[in-house]
């Protein structure tokens, strides 16, 4: 069964799919609303046009044309956004990096991309990002092109520590005393994403400006957002969940992006508070930790609704507690970039939870089982998306594109899920994580869902263990919410009467924070990481 097939859908009649239409609409619809708040200042989105135009005139003074691959290593920031805006809006190509990266991360990123131009902070967080090029390399920061990066022709740093191959960010604005004009265009790549590359050196997903901003569009529209709703998202911007469904679905909906250096759930709050947001972005560790920060009961909250991929007890508790009422699930990757399916604001409350969530328009979504036989109605398996926000390719490496993009347009995404007779979508988790009890498939999602329910618990997190008898079990790390207490044994008993017995937990550990064992940038819980940590704790 195939969900959602709108063979003559038309994303380019619904919103604007260029940066630069999606950017001025924004300026003047709307001009007078604040586009982004934060720790580097506000800007109304006649002044985001204001600063887009004049970063795209300096960039064009220095030679950056349609196609090039401009590296961006910063925190989230309004400079984050205007240059992301800028490179589009030239029709060049934005290579993300992650600030967390370490120096062959980064170096591997750098090279595989074929980045020609590389614009970085020389320092954010503590990070000394010219310390980080000197490890790559120390003849980067002397001369261009380097050995270690031979397709690097100019670093463009922003801050002090301004090296003698680097040109300052000062001198490019400088520099573009001409009026550069825009050349963007629908199918034109804007970004090259590298996926997680937990097992092994990440992907670059190459992404086009109309998946980009249409995937934006349809999300914020089914979140519910309007002309001047303010959204709070720390999602880091070197993400898709942070370029797409944070920067881009406030573009296109002419609403307040506000944003921080780091998520912080005490300071999130206060942000949240004082600067009225009506939205908030999250996943289940995150929005865990604005429900149980000792802050939350003296904020005045003003959420009408959120954005979440959380399972439905924390969805429940988001929508009770923190009177996000319009609260919607999504899943995707950002090979789709990145939502394939969300609920909807207007939809009620019960489906929402249950995050059984519509296919994008235009967007056909199957499940495969194992024997490459479509599954029945409810019947788990591998999903396959098709449409406009696919990917192109992964950038550069036609063995690894090939693999994941069928002759037809079918990606396969690796990850488990079911549709029901509406053709709504259940996502069941990653592939590589259901674990195989005793011949019966378990998802880590749904023991982790009924674990939320305890009292004592603050956040759990499931993964598969080898077993003897039946070959593998469950595994839960737990984090107690504060004050609380209880002992491993005690959880096991509890689960016994809330679940399958084969769903049961055969281990619980229990631990102060998951940062320590395997935690993304992004708050991600890597449970590969941890799946190794408990094979370690067993003697496995």
């Amino acid at each position: 069964m195939i969900a959602d097939r709108h063979t003559a859908f038309d994303i380019d009649a619904l919103c604007p799919t260029t940066i630069t239409a999606a950017l001025e609409r924004a300026a003047a619809l709307a001009g007078d609303v604040e586009a982004v708040v934060a720790s580097d200042g506000r800007l109304t989105y006649a002044a985001l046009a204001g600063e887009v135009a004049r970063i795209r005139n300096g960039l064009a003074a220095q030679g950056v044309t349609k196609g090039d691959h401009v590296g961006l290593c910063l925190g989230n920031s309004t400079l984050w956004v205007s240059i992301f805006l800028a490179i589009g809006s030239l029709g060049a190509v934005t290579v993300p990096i992650n600030t967390r990266f370490v120096a062959n991360e980064m170096a591997y990123a750098l090279r595989q991309s074929k980045v020609s131009r590389l614009i970085l902070c020389d320092r954010f967080l503590k990070i000394d990002f010219i310390g980080i090029l000197r490890q790559i390399d120390p003849t980067i920061v002397e001369h261009l092109p380097a050995p270690a990066l031979p397709d690097l022709r100019q670093l463009i740093v922003i801050g002090k520590d301004v090296p003698p191959a680097a040109l300052s960010w000062e001198v490019l604005l400088a520099s573009g005393t001409g009026t550069a004009l825009a050349a963007c265009s629908p199918g034109a790549p804007l970004l090259i994403q590298y996926t997680s590359g937990t097992t092994s050196f990440p992907k670059g997903v190459l992404l086009t400006q109309r998946s980009m901003l249409g995937n934006a569009f349809v999300s914020g529209h089914r979140m519910g957002l309007r002309v001047g709703d303010r959204y709070h998202s720390a999602r880091p911007f070197f993400h898709v969940a942070g370029t797409t469904l944070s920067i881009l679905s406030c573009l296109q909906h002419m609403a307040t992006l506000v944003s921080m250096d780091r998520f912080e759930p005490g300071e999130a709050l206060r942000l949240m508070e004082e600067e009225h947001c009506t939205h908030f972005s999250g996943n289940d560790t995150m929005a865990l930790m604005l429900l149980d920060h000792p802050d939350r009961a003296e904020r005045r909250l003003a959420l009408r609704g959120a954005w979440l991929a959380a399972s439905p007890t924390i969805v429940a508790r988001v929508i009770d507690e923190l009177g996000a009422r319009e609260c919607v699930v999504g899943y995707g990757l950002s090979e789709a970039s990145p939502n394939v399916a969300q609920s909807c604001w207007w939809e009620p409350e019960a489906i929402r939870i249950s995050a059984a969530m519509r296919p994008q328009p235009g967007v056909e979504v199957r499940v495969l089982k194992e024997d490459g036989g479509e599954a029945g109605y409810g019947e788990p398996g591998e999903i396959h998306v098709r449409g406009w926000s696919v990917m192109q390719e992964y950038f550069d490496k036609p063995a690894e594109t090939s693999a994941a993009l069928s002759a037809d347009g079918w990606l396969s995404t690796g990850d488990m899920g079911a549709l029901d007779e509406n053709g709504r979508l259940t996502f069941l988790g990653r592939a590589k994580e259901i674990v195989r009890v005793g011949g019966e498939n378990v998802s880590p999602a749904d023991v982790e869902n009924v674990l939320h329910r305890h009292a004592a618990i603050r956040q759990a997190a499931v993964v598969g263990v080898p077993d003897q008898r039946l070959v593998e079990v469950t595994g839960a790390f737990v984090i107690l919410k504060q004050g609380a207490h209880a002992e491993p044994a005690d959880i096991m008993d509890w689960a016994k009467s809330h679940m399958a017995g084969f769903k049961v937990p055969r281990h619980v550990w229990i631990v102060e924070s998951f940062e320590a064992i395997g935690m993304t940038a992004s708050a991600k819980i890597q449970k590969k990481q941890l799946a190794e940590h408990a094979r370690k704790l067993i003697g496995a």
